[in-house]
């Protein structure tokens, strides 16, 4: 149903975690990297950096993450990936906010950890929701049977909130066509949603 390369993101963390044994598993690799850069991202930007700080504090982030794994510092009896990644994450956020002279604590400063601040947990739930929620229209996107025509009634009446009628012009479709496509696509795109929600939180 999904192309070759969206079927590694509906690998689970926990999957990614174990090809991750191979260095040379550049795919695996990959797919870490996409998962958690976009909400790392994101979480920053939250936090008040600009997009080239967000975009440093993923790298770096990122960057440790590799580091740590490769020496076998990682230890997933410990706590979940993304804990511990938003950890290392916050960390560099902290570091780039004093670098850039701003004033005033962040969410979670003082903690002995970063998951036990709500404020954060919550941050970076949203950010990861919004980023799986971009990779299942992908992927919806990607699916081989579905026509460029019902992908448009979909994307017009039901992301973009255009009417059924306007999107039944656009689309060159009836209202009911585009009824149809509405109800069919927005269910698959849920379930695409559920899926990557659970590839992405097992990591335990």
């Amino acid at each position: 149903m999904y192309a070759p390369e969206a079927n590694l993101a509906f690998k689970t963390t926990t999957k990614l975690l174990d090809a991750l044994r191979d260095f040379a598993d550049e795919p695996s690799w990959a797919q870490i990297d996409s998962r958690f850069r976009p909400v790392i991202v994101g979480l920053s930007r939250r936090l008040g950096l600009s997009q080239t700080e967000a975009e440093d504090v993923a790298q770096q982030t990122l960057s440790e993450f590799v580091r740590a794994y490769r020496e076998g510092r990682y230890d997933r009896t410990k706590g979940r990936l993304s804990s511990w990644i938003l950890g290392i994450a916050h960390h560099w956020a902290v570091r780039a906010r004093r670098r850039a002279g701003r004033e005033g604590p962040m969410p979670a400063e003082g903690l002995a950890s970063v998951s036990e601040d709500p404020e954060l947990r919550s941050i970076w739930r949203d950010e990861r929701d919004r980023c799986i929620l971009a990779r299942a229209i992908a992927a919806l996107r990607d699916q081989s049977d579905v026509d460029d025509r019902t992908l448009l009634a979909f994307e017009l009446a039901a992301l973009r909130g255009v009417p059924v009628s306007e999107a039944a012009l656009q689309a060159g479709m009836s209202v009911d066509q585009v009824y149809v496509a509405k109800s069919r696509l927005t269910r698959r795109l849920r379930s695409c949603v559920e899926e990557l929600t659970a590839a992405f939180e097992e990591d335990a």
